[in-house]
């Protein structure tokens, strides 16, 4: 039986390249993006618009998901923003921006969708090492690095909460080739189909529930 995968933020970037290579591998993918654009077509595609910082948003979101699906098998919680990335200091409008969307509004689209992820599912959050506290030593990105931190908990609190049930992981998908900032796009190690490939490798492993996974390195991580 086909198996169905809920992939946020699939419209560009790492999003687009998973959402592309789990079509390949035979899943049915529920993608979402906050303009419900997407420049790819596939019969076992289903888009969806959602927005992360707008509560309302996530709420229709969930309508539609419950109305359509009874069964997610893995949630793949990728959409985010980095607007301070790269900056030295923290602003209270992009601090609130990206706290708005990577956790808060992660953390609410996450929750009611529990139900129907069925044991032995999966939820993945695509987190960044930027997020561990064990190997910090920079001064910048304070609000993304916080978020992902944040989000880092979040994975701990709900494998605990799912042990034995559903597994649970956070994942670097490395320095990746994409519009988050200029200099990811110029000087980033990997493209997004590279990360893509690593991140579905994780997905099909046999990995341990409340994991931190590097997925460049291959390795775990500090929290």
């Amino acid at each position: 039986m086909k198996k169905t995968v809920l992939l946020t933020g699939a419209s560009k970037g790492i999003g687009r390249a998973l959402a592309q290579k789990m079509l390949s591998k035979g899943y049915y993918v529920i993608g979402t993006s906050r303009t419900q654009s997407f420049d790819f077509n596939h019969k076992n595609f289903f888009p969806l618009k959602l927005d992360l910082s707008d509560p309302r948003s996530i709420e229709n979101t969930h309508k539609n998901i419950f109305t359509n699906f009874d069964c997610i098998d893995i949630l793949i919680n990728n959409a985010g923003i980095g607007p301070d990335l790269d900056t030295k200091n923290p602003k209270r409008d992009s601090f609130s921006q990206t706290f708005d969307v990577n956790v808060s509004g992660t953390v609410f689209f996450t929750e009611p969708l529990i139900e129907l992820i069925p044991k032995s599912g999966v939820i993945l959050t695509i987190s960044s090492k930027m997020g561990s506290i064990e190997v910090c030593e920079l001064t910048d990105s304070v609000a993304y690095r916080m978020s992902k931190s944040a989000l880092n908990m979040y994975t701990k609190i709900l494998s605990n909460r799912l042990e034995n049930k559903i597994r649970v992981a956070s994942i670097h998908p490395g320095w990746v080739k994409t519009t988050i900032t200029e200099s990811s796009l110029k000087n980033a190690r990997l493209t997004a189909e590279e990360s893509a490939k690593n991140i579905y490798a994780f997905l099909e492993s046999d990995f341990n529930n409340g994991t931190f996974w590097d997925s460049e390195r291959n390795t775990q991580l500090q929290w």
